[in-house]
This record gives C-alpha cells, structure tokens and sequence, in this order.
C-alpha cells in the first residue's frame, strides 16, 4: 500500500469520526497522521520493513496508537486501531451518517457499486450512479451540499457535473447587478412580498455556452427579514438536459468575506478567487 493511498484511509477514518461526533482531538490526530504521511518522500512499506512499528513512531504526530494503525494497513491492508470500540471502518455506518441514505440505500451502494468511501460517494453522485439508484434531484443536491462541508478539509474541489461553472454563474451574476444597477433590465411584478403590486423586481435572461440563464434578486421571506433582497442573486439555468438553480450572495465571514459566492459550491468559488484573484465586494456595494 503506497503513502497516498494510507493517507486517504487515515483521512476516511476522521471524516467517520467526525460524523460520530468523536472527540475533536482525535480527529485532528488523524488529519495530522494523514499530512505526515504524505509528506513522506521515502515509502512507509519500507520503513515497516527497516524498523516495524517503532520507524513509524520516530515520524511526527505518529504515536503509538497511529503507528499500529498503520503498520496494519501496510502489513496487511486493513485498518485496525488499538481502541476496543473502533476498528475497520463499517462502509454502512459511513454512508448512513449522509443525510437521505438508510440501511437499503446504503447497502444497495455498497454491494451494486462497491461504494466504501465519501469520495466515492460524491463521485457517484456527479457521474449519475446515485440518480440510477433512485435518489431524485432534490435529495441529490442536498447530498452534494453536505459531501462539500464534510470533505471541504481533505482535498481541492472538483467541479460539480450537470451545472455551469462558477466562473459563468458569477460572470452572469456581474451582468445582473450591473445592469440591474444602471436600470437597464425589465423589471417583473412578483407575487409575494409586493401588496402594492409594482413591477420591482429586474429580470435577466441571457443564453451563454449552450446554456439559459434566467437571474432574479431573492424575493423570499429570509432575504426580506435580513435585507439581502439587493444581494442574493437566484439563477436558474437549463441546457435542455440538466437544469437547476444556485443563489450566489456577498460571503459575510471566513476567507470569501466580501466576494461573490455560489452557494453550495464555496470550495469550487475559493479555487476560482485563488485564480483569479478579484477586489472583494465593498461593504457599501449596492451589490
């Protein structure tokens, strides 16, 4: 078993603790074995090989409890821990600690698509396997949704299949506010939150790379309540086969503070920024 791939199971086993509500110690002792090991130039196989499990405990963060954990894993390919209540990671408890997967959906995972971890999860659930499991679109975007929170630490995004991508959802998010700003768009009269019945509400519709776009300010009760009804922008989007909708907002806390985000596909936004790097929103944008 090489280092990358030690490095991922120790990771899986802290994102299922994580989902146990495990003490947050010994997560992060996971996390931190799983960084050391990847730092490794020289393969553990041969360090278990030179010197058994006292060459891993001279690694750093790798005690005694870790080092067996490890040693197993190159020895024999399982994970074993020295705790009497834990052991191999159980892929149905894992998969069952997603919101909207039960017992038979996990199993049907595990025994039709050989399903083990939470990134394979999330593969499946881009790739079409989860729809062809009989999770509707719903209940797969909400999934997606909880995937991102729980992998968010562990690796960089990968671009959410069936969807623009952020940089056209943020490029069309532009145009609306700009264009909303200069009072350059048709403005529609919503049903909700309207007793006067005044066409307020600007209304885009731009078609981009073989998709529809349709960009609308929030109008529901929340945006009201909080004064984002000239921040949160709705966009739904069609191609004829895949449609949906994301509302994308002026980030208020953490490293986005201040720029455009997708909701949802906030990992996806930060690797965008990374790239390119925009001014963030100012704190008197009419945006």
């Amino acid at each position: 078993m090489d280092n990358a791939t030690i490095a991922r199971k120790l990771n899986d086993y802290a994102t299922y603790l994580e989902g146990e509500d495990t003490n947050v110690y010994r997560v992060r002792a996971y996390r931190r074995a799983a960084a050391t090991v990847l730092e490794q130039e020289r393969p553990l196989a041969e360090v278990v090989n030179e010197k058994g499990r006292a060459g891993l405990e001279e690694l750093p963060g790798i005690g005694s409890s870790l080092a067996y954990t490890i040693e197993g894993l190159v020895r024999t390919g399982e994970f074993r821990t020295l705790r009497p209540d834990a052991g191999h990671v159980d892929p149905e408890r894992l998969l069952t600690s997603l919101p909207g997967i039960g017992r038979q959906l996990a199993r049907t995972l595990y025994d039709q698509y050989g399903i083990t971890t939470l990134e394979e999860v999330e593969r499946a659930a881009h790739d079409g396997r989860l729809s062809q499991a009989g999770i509707g679109p719903k209940r797969l975007r909400g999934l997606i949704d909880a995937l991102a929170g729980r992998l968010r630490r562990t690796r960089l995004p990968e671009p959410v299949h069936g969807e623009p991508s952020v940089a056209a959802l943020l490029t069309i998010d532009d145009e609306y506010r700009r264009q909303s700003e200069s009072d350059m768009l048709p403005r529609v009269t919503p049903r909700r939150f309207n007793p006067e019945h005044e066409p307020w509400l600007p209304l885009f519709i731009a078609d981009r790379d073989g998709w529809r776009f349709r960009a609308l300010f929030s109008n529901t009760a929340l945006a009201h309540r909080l004064g984002k009804t000239n921040d949160w922008v709705v966009i739904a989007f069609h191609d004829g086969f895949n449609s949906g909708q994301r509302t994308i907002v002026t980030e208020t806390r953490g490293d986005l503070r201040g720029r455009r985000v997708v909701r949802g596909r906030e990992r996806e936004c930060r690797l965008y920024y990374q790239e390119h790097a925009p001014a963030p929103v100012g704190p008197d944008s009419a945006a």
